[in-house]
């Protein structure tokens, strides 16, 4: 205990030379920058424009098709598939038993594909077609009216679609890890198909479309912390206590079956992230460039709180904690991805790496939970943390690409509420999504199914030949 204690002062005491960001301000703010650039300007309703404004909007040009634009965003999506197939399905499949290791896969893959169909039909066009606060519309239903010249910015519209649904996809599938080996597969798919409908799209319609709640009260979030991580980290808990423990979970050794699996998925998802954050900027630009760095930088940090921390309480650094802290790392960096600067980057990958620590093992403890692979200690614990230092480290004092009159009080306050939002929203829409499963189809295997293994009673085939 005291060397946990030491461990979590000596992450924490490095916030004391915060001073050392000062050196990364940038001249000005790059993400807001383009942002207003893309902005379209709106006179007020009840006054008319003036002829010279008349003549300016007249001879505003109109968004133009950028080659380098598209080419990154296509590979971004490319690199967030990855991520999930097969990064994630490997990361969390080698944490299986190897009795239940296809199952993990085939939960990862099914939804990829499930999630990415269903964002097509009417998932896009809630999220981000109009509406109100919480809520788009059904104009996009089926993609109605995008077609190959249709625009989202300089890219195609056809391209942002694709990546949005990468992230939809994702986020559904991280959820497995909570739950894994003790679930039927008709269950997954309904929960995921409920929760997704009602949790994930009007989280994120509120942070990321233009008329959402969250968007206009100025939260901060560029890639996901919490439409995608604090979104599935709670979803992931409230699963594990609705479903309940594994079959002797406390009296039996839950050993991962191959932790070479799980770094090579480790090592997927950190490449992959790189579409992910940088891909956020949603342009070949310096926020890209910006969010690409820092993406490596605070996972690398994580990494190394994690694997210290773990050497002070256990006295030895293991495989697992440095892939652990890695991902840790990774989320935490995802909603300040494009608002810190490099060295404030470090500073959270070195907070969020000991925080997670904790996470998966005395706020585990605390809570009773068999989180299998420890999404809500990883994602829901990281995504919080990231969420929260984005209003820190985006202050100009502190490195970030905010201006002067940026308030780290007023931001943590916005920050606050858009976490507290998506943990009550998800909670709510994932503990009724689990219990209309449970009516319909049933959550659990019977025992004897989940004694022998998910692979061969629900799937009818095994990862490993005897």
């Amino acid at each position: 205990m005291k060397k946990l204690i030491v461990s979590l002062a000596l992450g924490l005491s490095l916030l004391g030379i915060g001073g050392m960001a000062v050196a990364q301000q940038p001249a000005s703010d790059p993400v807001a920058t383009e942002a207003a650039a893309s902005e379209p300007a709106a006179a007020p309703a009840d006054a008319a424009p003036a002829p010279a404004e008349a003549a300016s909007a007249a001879e505003a040009p109109a968004p133009t098709l950028s080659t380098g634009d598209t080419a990154w965003m296509l590979t971004s999506t490319l690199l967030v598939i990855l991520m999930t197939i097969p990064g994630l399905a490997l990361f969390y499949g080698g944490l299986a038993r190897s009795k239940n290791m296809l199952s993990v896969l085939i939960q990862v893959f099914v939804i990829f594909s499930l999630i990415t169909v269903l964002w097509a039909i009417y998932g896009y066009s809630l999220a981000f077609a109009g509406g109100g606060s919480f809520i788009g519309t059904f104009d996009k239903l089926f993609l109605k009216g995008i077609t190959p010249e249709t625009l989202s910015g300089t890219i195609p519209e056809y391209v942002f679609v694709a990546f949005q649904s990468t992230f939809a996809a994702i986020t559904c599938a991280l959820i497995v890890g909570s739950y894994a080996e003790r679930i039927k597969f008709s269950a997954v798919l309904l929960f995921t198909v409920i929760w997704f409908t009602f949790s994930y799209l009007p989280i994120a319609h509120m942070v990321w479309a233009a008329d959402g709640w969250l968007f206009k009260d100025g939260a901060l979030d560029f890639a996901g912390g919490t439409v995608v991580h604090i979104n599935a980290g709670i979803a992931g808990l409230v699963g594990a206590y609705v479903i309940g423990k594994r079959i002797g979970f406390g009296k039996e050794a839950f050993t991962p079956h191959s932790l070479t699996l799980t770094m090579v998925g480790a090592s997927l998802l950190w490449v992959g992230w790189f579409g992910f954050n940088a891909g956020s900027a949603l342009s070949a630009n310096g926020a890209a460039g910006l969010a690409f760095i820092n993406t490596i930088l605070a996972t690398g940090a994580a990494t190394l709180s994690w694997s210290a921390g773990e050497a002070l309480h256990k006295g030895k650094a293991s495989m697992l904690g440095a892939a652990s802290g890695a991902v840790g790392g990774l989320v935490a960096i995802t909603p300040a991805a494009g608002f810190v600067g490099p060295m404030g980057s470090i500073l959270l990958g070195l907070i969020a790496g000991v925080v997670c620590l904790w996470g998966v093992g005395g706020l585990k403890r605390m809570l009773g939970a068999d989180d299998s692979f420890d999404v809500f200690g990883v994602h829901g614990v990281g995504g919080i943390v990231g969420a929260l230092l984005t209003a820190v480290f985006a202050a100009p004092g502190m490195g970030g690409v905010k201006d002067d009159a940026y308030s780290i009080g007023a931001q943590l306050v916005i920050q606050f509420k858009g976490v507290g939002v998506t943990i009550i929203w998800s909670a709510i829409v994932a503990f009724i999504a689990y219990k209309i499963a449970d009516l319909v189809v049933g959550l659990r295997p019977s025992e004897e199914d989940e004694r022998e293994g998910l692979d061969i009673t629900s799937h009818g085939e095994t990862a490993y030949s005897k």
